[in-house]
């Protein structure tokens, strides 16, 4: 579709995710944009993204009829009723329709995209790199949507329409073939990186391999291009020999102490024992031929609070890091980080030591809120069992005694939440379930005759079902954060989306 950068084009909705995004587009390629929204300017959720496009005219609620009459073109929200009164004016005035679809083909990105994806660490990898990116000088694209995650529907694909100097991509999916794809074609990237594989989000009938296939969808939309993964992730390493990835690969990895062992399944359908270093992710061998192989990048004399460590780079030379952040979960983000850094932006190791440690952190992740009844008080968005143990097991390296509240509902269904109840119980103290699943699987693990030391039950739940991901409501999180306060510890962290989305009602 050839549009003149004479002509006026009226976005409908400008408060709306879609039509916000779009309208900004527009105007930084330089369009003449008009927008409106039926809420008032105080309502606007995403005015904070319009300040810096002064030349835009919006109309909030009352819509003047010059909008449609001087209009060339018109965007609509995709939701918009064709019985509406607006669908009606301009079908009644012949203004063409320029769709979603239409702004993605007359728009390619005009700088490196990369997409990062992984059942964990995805938010603290993007957001890491983006303060790389801006500590370095460069600009990356952001959608500015206060409240919004960066990786639903059309926002990825959008925001790397936005003005900027790169576009760093948060991609995730919800299980279903084909979501990855769908969300990360249309964003063109040049570079991506996988951050670890497992279990979450698995459909009824799907299994685990499935869903990494999901994940795969990413590794071939970036065949002769730049990838980079987790070494140390036998599922990664399996995903890419099934899929017979042709590209730059860069691995990475770590070398620190193996504190457990675990299985996973293995793409040739075996069980593959790993001695991890963080869940799911550690030194592996399957009878198949999957083994574990010295990565690219190695971090290795990691010290014993986890915040810093030497990476080894593939010509041989080493570079000292510290984080404001700690974890070995995080080292893994860290270095991800620094490797799209520096092949992908060209940044120097000597800069990236320097612009690493002022990273410190994603609200949500390991979260100190405030010390109460002698306890410190945080939130940790942790909600899938990798995730659960990933988190508890770091923080029992600093806490002697730790509560958790778990608010989650798990995708995977009843039987994922008796597994996260169960990774719990691994590294936590004490259990105080807060949504109505992990409230019945407490239930029956006491039934059974297991954990009878570390669950306490509030005293009244109340009633409250999932909505969506979220899986509690706010009256079954704080009856459930009131009892963990009576519980000798020195913290409770509340895990999971409900904690992260009521955390300001903690007091």
């Amino acid at each position: 579709m050839a549009i003149s950068k004479d002509s006026l084009i009226s976005v409908v909705g400008v408060c709306g995710i879609n039509g916000n995004l779009i309208a900004r587009i527009l105007m930084d390629h330089g369009y003449n944009v008009q927008a409106n929204d039926k809420v008032n300017k105080e309502d606007c959720k995403f005015i904070d993204s319009l300040k810096n496009y002064p030349d835009m005219t919006i109309y909030y609620g009352q819509i003047p009829e010059s909008f449609f009459t001087t209009a060339d073109y018109m965007i609509l929200p995709e939701a918009l009723n064709q019985k509406s009164m607006i669908y009606q004016k301009v079908m009644n005035y012949g203004i063409p329709l320029i769709s979603v679809q239409n702004i993605l083909d007359m728009f390619e990105p005009v700088h490196p995209v990369i997409c990062i994806t992984g059942t964990n660490g995805k938010s603290t990898t993007t957001n890491l790199l983006k303060k790389i990116a801006y500590e370095c000088g460069m600009k990356p694209c952001e959608h500015n949507l206060k409240g919004m995650q960066g990786n639903l529907a059309y926002i990825p694909a959008l925001q790397a329409r936005l003005n900027g100097d790169l576009s760093i991509l948060e991609t995730g999916t919800f299980g279903q073939v084909g979501d990855l794809k769908k969300l990360a074609t249309p964003c063109k990237p040049d570079a991506g990186l996988i951050t670890n594989i497992t279990q979450d989000h698995l459909k009824e009938g799907n299994t685990f391999i499935d869903y990494a296939l999901i994940k795969g969808e990413l590794v071939e939309l970036l065949n002769n291009k730049t990838l980079v993964v987790n070494n140390d992730d036998p599922t990664i390493k399996g995903l890419l020999n099934k899929l017979n990835y042709q590209g730059n690969l860069i691995t990475f990895g770590l070398e620190t102490e193996s504190t457990r062992k675990s299985t996973k399944t293995c793409f040739c359908g075996k069980e593959i024992e790993i001695n991890e270093f963080i869940a799911g992710v550690g030194k592996y061998e399957c009878s198949c031929g999957i083994k574990y192989e010295q990565p690219d990048y190695l971090a290795y004399k990691i010290n014993n609070t986890h915040d810093s460590f030497i990476l080894k780079t593939p010509d041989g030379n080493e570079y000292s890091f510290n984080l404001a952040i700690s974890g070995i979960h995080n080292i893994y983000n860290a270095v991800g980080s620094i490797i799209l850094a520096h092949e992908i932006m060209g940044i120097s190791y000597e800069k990236l030591q320097k612009s690493v440690p002022k990273f410190t952190g994603v609200k949500g992740r390991m979260e100190k809120l405030f010390v109460k009844n002698n306890k410190q008080i945080m939130i940790d968005y942790a909600h899938n069992p990798a995730g659960i143990t990933t988190v508890l097991k770091e923080l029992k390296t600093k806490y002697s005694k730790v509560i958790d509240v778990i608010t989650t509902s798990s995708e995977s269904g009843i039987s994922g939440d008796r597994e996260i109840l169960e990774c719990a119980a691994e590294y936590a103290d004490y259990i105080v379930p807060a949504s109505e699943n992990a409230y019945k699987c407490a239930k029956q693990v006491l039934e059974e005759g297991l954990y009878e030391n570390k669950i306490v039950l509030p005293d009244t739940m109340p009633e409250g079902h999932k909505t969506g991901t979220l899986g509690a409501s706010t009256e079954q999180v704080l009856v459930a954060y009131e009892k963990a306060l009576t519980i000798d510890a020195d913290l409770l962290v509340c895990t999971g989306e409900a904690a992260f989305k009521y955390k300001d009602l903690f007091n």
